[in-house]
């Protein structure tokens, strides 16, 4: 686990008393991180951020070893049981929109355009071992054996790419070089020719001049969108299906009262923390979807209203709105 501490000047029993432990997402966590140390600023308050994974962050949340966690896909019903086992409740609070970017080596100049449908041949559990090269994908694309990238399991971009592209959450091939760090994944693919990986889109971002964003088909065609690259633009249109994702903050109930908790939580829903979303790469919430998450976190509301029924590419108001 990699950990990240962000210092501000309480000592003794009022650091201890002001201290905010955060964990989970690597997706998640640019933004609480930029967030953190605004809030820090002036405040009597000491943030510790660490960065375990989304399901590594709701085992400690349902522990009782975390106050927040960051999450980029919703709590599972297993994660629900786990918290109810604890004895730990969980307030639920969507607060941006990112995509998966899926990415090539900048001179892969024959799959920048992919369907769903490819992605998943490629990806599915039953490829592994029998789609090993490019052209088996396409005959016209190099007989050369592809090297595929992504997230380790404990992630929440892995859960949330493997439901949307091959239909299954944890349903993917096991012959793909991991990690939960994603700086190494774009290393990975920007020093292989013959590389895919996918990660989010801040990442990519990041890192366009290492990598190359493929374009996306969903196979809907009835919006005439085409195929779409990851973009700011294109998330916040939501034509960027299917990998077009809500992230989340999973504060337990059991500290949710305390003063500090209270004030960061205001400050992450402000409209000084909206700016800070978009300035580290992401989609801020509208207006309105923020007012919902913010009545939800005031009135203490604690479960999730996320299923695994939910459709991908939902919108959060609709779903905080009861849209399902």
């Amino acid at each position: 686990m990699i950990l990240y501490w962000l210092l501000s000047g309480c000592t003794g029993a009022e650091q201890q008393s002001a201290l905010i432990q955060i964990d989970g997402s690597s997706t998640v966590f640019p933004i609480t991180e930029a967030v953190a140390e605004d809030f820090q600023r002036g405040r009597p308050s000491r943030v510790t951020i660490g960065v375990s994974g989304t399901g590594g962050g709701f085992k400690k949340l349902c522990r009782g070893e975390t106050d927040i966690i960051g999450a980029s896909r919703p709590i599972t019903d297993v994660e629900k049981s786990l918290c109810a086992e604890g004895g730990v409740g969980f307030i639920e609070l969507p607060m941006a929109y990112d995509g998966i970017a899926v990415v090539i080596h900048p001179e892969n100049d024959w799959s920048t355009e992919m369907t769903v449908g490819q992605l998943k041949t490629i990806w599915q559990p039953e490829a592994q071992g029998k789609i090993m090269a490019w052209n088996q994908i396409d005959p016209a694309w190099p007989s050369e054996e592809m090297h595929l990238y992504g997230p380790g399991v404990s992630s929440g971009t892995y859960d949330y790419f493997t439901k949307a592209i091959v239909g299954k959450q944890h349903a993917s091939r096991g012959d793909v070089t991991s990690s939960e760090d994603d700086n190494v994944l774009v290393q990975g693919v920007a020093r292989d020719r013959y590389a895919m990986g996918f990660f989010g889109l801040a990442y990519y971002t990041e890192n366009q001049e290492k990598v190359r964003a493929i374009a996306i088909n969903d196979g809907d065609d009835s919006n005439g969108a085409g195929f779409i690259l990851p973009s700011l633009a294109a998330i916040t249109d939501g034509t960027y299906q299917p990998l077009n994702r809500p992230i989340f903050l999973y504060v337990s109930a059991n500290v949710a009262d305390r003063k500090e908790i209270g004030d960061f939580i205001s400050f992450y829903l402000s409209a000084e923390g909206q700016a800070l979303v978009r300035e580290v790469g992401y989609v801020p919430l509208a207006t309105a979807e923020y007012t919902i998450v913010k009545k939800r976190f005031d009135d203490r509301v604690t479960g999730s209203l996320f299923t695994k029924d939910t459709p991908i590419g939902m919108s959060i108001r609709r779903v905080l709105e009861g849209g399902q």
